[in-house]
Order: C-alpha cells, then sequence, then structure tokens
C-alpha cells in the first residue's frame, strides 16, 4: 500500500472537519467537553472514530441481517443526545439516570464511559462532506468487498476528522477551569444543556443541512488539492478498481473525434464516450408513472441527464437549485433527468427518508434508489455529485464531476438538445437578431479557466492586491482591490471590484457568499445587487438591443463570483 494515500486519507478528513460539514456536531463535542474532567475529550473523540468507522462500512449490512430499519442507529443516537442534553438542564433527570446508567454521570467516574457513549452517538449522525476518499470506502462498504488497504483509509480518514474535533473537546473542557464557569456552575451546566439540545434538534429536523448549505464550500479549493490531485485520483482508482472501466478511461481520453457524429442534423461538437450503462435491475423508483422502473431504451431519442447525488450531501444540495431549473426549462424539449440516489450512510438507506428528503427539496424529475451501487458501478463513478449527459442515440456525450461549471453543463444540455429538435425555442430569436461570434462568450473568473484577463499575474489560492489597466478591449475583463482567486471562483476581499468590456443584450453571472454588489455600467450607478443563499445565476442587465459597455461591479467582502454568460 503507498503511504501517501494514507496521508491523502488523512489530510481529507482534516478537511472534513473544518468544512460546513461538521457544523452540527461541534456544539455537541464542545458540551460534551465542557460536562466532564480531563478524560472526557479522549473518550468521546475515541467513541466517534470508532462508531463512524466501524459502521460506515459495516451498518448497512448488519441492519439488513438482523431485519431492522436502516436509521434505526441513527434515531437511537439522536435519542441519546436528547437524554444527555435533559440530564444537563433537569436535574432530577440527571439523578433518575445515574442509578441504572452510572456511565451518564457527571462524575469522574463516568468520564471515560459517558465520554465514549456520546462519541459514539456523534460517529452515527456526523455527515461529512462527499469526496473521493469517503466515496471510494463507502463505495467498497456497499458491495462488502473491501481488504486492509481500505480498513486503513477509513481509519486515516476518520483519525483526520477527529483532530480538530478533538481540539473543540479540549476548549469545552478547559472552559470550566475559568472563574467565570466556577462561580455560575449551575447556570453554566443550563447553557450546555440548551446548546446540546438546540444542536441535537437541528439535526432531528435537518436544519444543519440548511445551514451547511449557506455556508458554502468554502473548503473547496484544499479538496482539490488534496482528493483531486492526480496522485490521489489514481491510487483511490487503483483500490476500487475504477481504473479498469472502459467508460471512465474513455471520459479521461476524450471519447471519440466529432466525424464520429456526422449523421446527426445538428453537428455537435460534443465527444462520445460510447453507451451509457442502464439502470436494470435497481429499484425502487420515485417520481415515475406508478413508481415503475425506467430503461435507456425507454427513452431512447431524449436526452437523459444521469445524476449521481445522495440526499445528506451539501456538494449535491448545492447542485438541486440547478438540475430543477433545467428541467422545468427544457423538458418540454425533451431533456428527462433521472437522479440516482447512491448512498452514503445507512440511514439514506430507507426509501421513506429518501421519499421525504426529495419532496422537501421539490425534485420531481424520476429518482432510483441505487442501494447496492450497481449503477454507480456500472459507470465507475468516484462522485457526489456527478453529471453524464446521454444524447438520442443513448451514447455519453457530456461529464462533470462535483460542483460547478453549471453553465457548460447547461450549454451541453442545449447542444444535445438540438440535435433532437433542430433548435431549442427561445433561442432562435437570439441566434438569428446577433450570431453567437459577435457576443461577448462566457468568461470564467477563477484561475483554472481565467481567459481575456488583462493585468498583473494573478497569484492563485492566496489573497493579493490588483490593480484596474487604464483600459480594457473588448470581452477583456480585470480585477481590482483584494481578491482571493480560486480554480473556479473569486472570493472577494476590500475595495473588491471587477470590469468586464462587455458585447451583449443580457448580462448574467454566477455568484455565492452574502453581501451587496453595486453594479455600474459606464461609471454611471444603474443597480444593487443583493446575493444571498447558494450560489446561483444572477441576472446583471438586461437590454433590448444589444449594448457595448464597460461594466463594473464593486463586491462586498466574502461574496464569490464564478463565471459571466451574455444573452
Amino acid at each position: 500500500m503507498n503511504p501517501l494515500l494514507v496521508l491523502i486519507a488523512f489530510a481529507a478528513g482534516v478537511i472534513t472537519a473544518v468544512s460546513p460539514c461538521v457544523f452540527p456536531v461541534l456544539p455537541l463535542v464542545f458540551a460534551g467537553g465542557a460536562s466532564g474532567g480531563r478524560r472526557r475529550p479522549y473518550a468521546i473523540i475515541a467513541g466517534l472514530v470508532s462508531s463512524f468507522a466501524l459502521f460506515t462500512l459495516f451498518a448497512a449490512w448488519i441492519l439488513d441481517k438482523l431485519g431492522l430499519p436502516k436509521d434505526l442507529l441513527r434515531n437511537l443516537s439522536i435519542a441519546f443526545l436528547f437524554l444527555l442534553a435533559a440530564t444537563l438542564l433537569i436535574p432530577a433527570v440527571a439523578r433518575w439516570v445515574e442509578r441504572p446508567f452510572l456511565f451518564l454521570t457527571r462524575r469522574r467516574t463516568g468520564d471515560l464511559g459517558g465520554g465514549f457513549l456520546l462519541g459514539v452517538s456523534l460517529g452515527l449522525v456526523f455527515v461529512p462532506c462527499a469526496g473521493p476518499v469517503l466515496g471510494v470506502i463507502t463505495t467498497q462498504a456497499a458491495r462488502l468487498d473491501f481488504g486492509w488497504e481500505t480498513l486503513v483509509i477509513t481509519l486515516a480518514y476518520a483519525l483526520g476528522a477527529a483532530v480538530p474535533m478533538f481540539l473543540v473537546a479540549v476548549g469545552g473542557q478547559r472552559s470550566t477551569a475559568l472563574q467565570a464557569f466556577r462561580r455560575h456552575q449551575g447556570e453554566a451546566r443550563m447553557a450546555l444543556g440548551a446548546l446540546m439540545l438546540a444542536a441535537a434538534l437541528a439535526i432531528t429536523f435537518n436544519l444543519d443541512t440548511k445551514l451547511q448549505t449557506w455556508a458554502g464550500n468554502y473548503t473547496g479549493f484544499l479538496q482539490d488539492k488534496v482528493e483531486k490531485s492526480s496522485v490521489a485520483q489514481k491510487e483511490l482508482a487503483r483500490v476500487t478498481g475504477a481504473d479498469k472501466s472502459k467508460l471512465q478511461q474513455s471520459i479521461a481520453n476524450g471519447g471519440k473525434t466529432k466525424s464520429a457524429l456526422a449523421d446527426m442534423r445538428h453537428h455537435s461538437s460534443l465527444p462520445d464516450f460510447g453507451p451509457a450503462p442502464d439502470f436494470y435491475g435497481v429499484s425502487p423508483w420515485l417520481n415515475t408513472l406508478g413508481d415503475r422502473p425506467l430503461s435507456l431504451a425507454q427513452l431512447r431519442g431524449k436526452v437523459v441527464l444521469v445524476d449521481f447525488m445522495t440526499y445528506s450531501c451539501v456538494n449535491c444540495i448545492r447542485t438541486f437549485p440547478h438540475l430543477k431549473a433545467w428541467y422545468a426549462q427544457y423538458k418540454k424539449d425533451g431533456l428527462v433527468i433521472v437522479g440516482v440516489h447512491t448512498p452514503e450512510f445507512a440511514f439514506e438507506h430507507e426509501p421513506s427518508n429518501v421519499r421525504k428528503a426529495m419532496a422537501d427539496f421539490g425534485i420531481h424529475y424520476p429518482v432510483v434508489l441505487d442501494n447496492g451501487y450497481v449503477i454507480w458501478n456500472r459507470y465507475a463513478n468516484q462522485y457526489w455529485p456527478a453529471e453524464y449527459l446521454i444524447d438520442i442515440h443513448g451514447n455519453i456525450r457530456h461529464a462533470h464531476f462535483g460542483e460547478g461549471d453549471y453553465d457548460g453543463t447547461e450549454k451541453a444540455i442545449r447542444d444535445l438538445l438540438a440535435e433532437r429538435v433542430g433548435r431549442l425555442p427561445g433561442m432562435a430569436e437570439v441566434r438569428d437578431r446577433t450570431p453567437t461570434g459577435h457576443i461577448t462568450p462566457e468568461s470564467y473568473l477563477g484561475y483554472g479557466r481565467l481567459d481575456r484577463f488583462s493585468g498583473a499575474p494573478v497569484r492563485d489560492d492566496k489573497y493579493a492586491t490588483y490593480r484596474f489597466p487604464g483600459s480594457l478591449s473588448r470581452s477583456e475583463l480585470a480585477y481590482s482591490g483584494r481578491w482571493l482567486v480560486g480554480m473556479q471562483k473569486i472570493t472577494a476581499g476590500a475595495d473588491a471590484a471587477l470590469r468586464i468590456h462587455f458585447l451583449a443584450r443580457k448580462v448574467y453571472l454566477v455568484m455565492g457568499g452574502k453581501g451587496p454588489v453595486q453594479v455600474l455600467v459606464d461609471g454611471k450607478r444603474v443597480r444593487t445587487v443583493n446575493v444571498g443563499g447558494i450560489a446561483r445565476l444572477y441576472t446583471l442587465l438586461s437590454y433590448p438591443q444589444i449594448k457595448d459597455a464597460l461594466l463594473e461591479l464593486r463586491f462586498s467582502p466574502g461574496v464569490e463570483g464564478y463565471a459571466f454568460t451574455f444573452g
């Protein structure tokens, strides 16, 4: 086994533990550390690592063999968290619990037992962000076809995630040494109980998911550097055997040349990655007529977007608004979206949980529950989320892994629909009045696809100060002020501004974060856009005719910019 893979798994766990996905359990870790002695943080983390590693690999199998509901362990863990909160809030409950369950007492003797059981519960409610390392672990666990390498990777990942949380638990434990805490032990105990109760309620009612989504993916660039590096991808593919997949090799090699598609009415520039794997033999299905299964044979002649996701994955949740918008816009033109729900954890196997989640997110397109990773393995997929676009002949023509590049995926959808209908309603008017080549092309703002940039060299993944040049040629863009330029996005610092010399009738920009953005055209302020919630497409300008002008945007710190599109 390559020791570097163990380090990658450990680093991936550390990144997970400082991401938005850990928000729900941090109050519980802090309160648990503060409600015991010096040994309690060690016990909490030992329980968390043990339960997360053990049940990530074996929970679904164990519950299936016992004929128990897949979310039983999670529900029991949440119930235990409520009981623990009650022992802090209500002394009578604490006294009642102490008699038969000495490991739950607040005495020093309960540090190890009570702390370990709290950690076990946290390991079952902790739902980390999906990444390639976690994808490998859960894929192998679903097949129960893994060796010692997967066990080592799982343990390394769990230990990495435990390090930051251990520091939080120690911080909670040491807070009890403060004089203010000692003077007000009763009030402090009540406050810790309230904190634990609030966190348990948030997990119960899925409020933690909304918090994670609102916070954004601020550790995405770290994950790209660690888990998605070429070395990591090669080693992870070796563990799963994904490197033997002809489909993934075709995607990596760019597919067939355009000449192979010359018989189509609309000549698309998208490559051909070969026939798409089918959905046969997998159930249940949601949102189909009578919840009956679909097959690619039934969908022949349609453009099909296959979306691999799972409902507790915050990375997937941030893609849902885009998927729903595409389905609403293009369903009438022949687009079908099939969500392949491939679970990470045991509680996500439960059909009733998935059905409720799809209803809560407002997802009405077909969804299949791929609990056995059957479709996942046919595609040799490694990511949540992952999108594969299938053309009218049943061939894969576009693939995208992870979040982002929504404009690129939508363009591919339109291109494949044009092969089906010749042209798309709503696009003909724009194309007839203005050829595509005479409009400013889409412009990405991160360094990964930064074109037509004017100014000083960009400093990758570091905050730096930029200055506007004296002038910009048509379709050029430039930064000013403090910016953190990442691979896919830019994040505003102090006095951050952005200019682009555009030629278009409409100007759109994908933005995330939270705060106002001032919009100026040729130096005159025209409006303010309030950015908030998940990253999405904002309409900045709309004119009755094509306009040739200089757009300047002045950003609030923390607001993110991804890509311009024009119409």
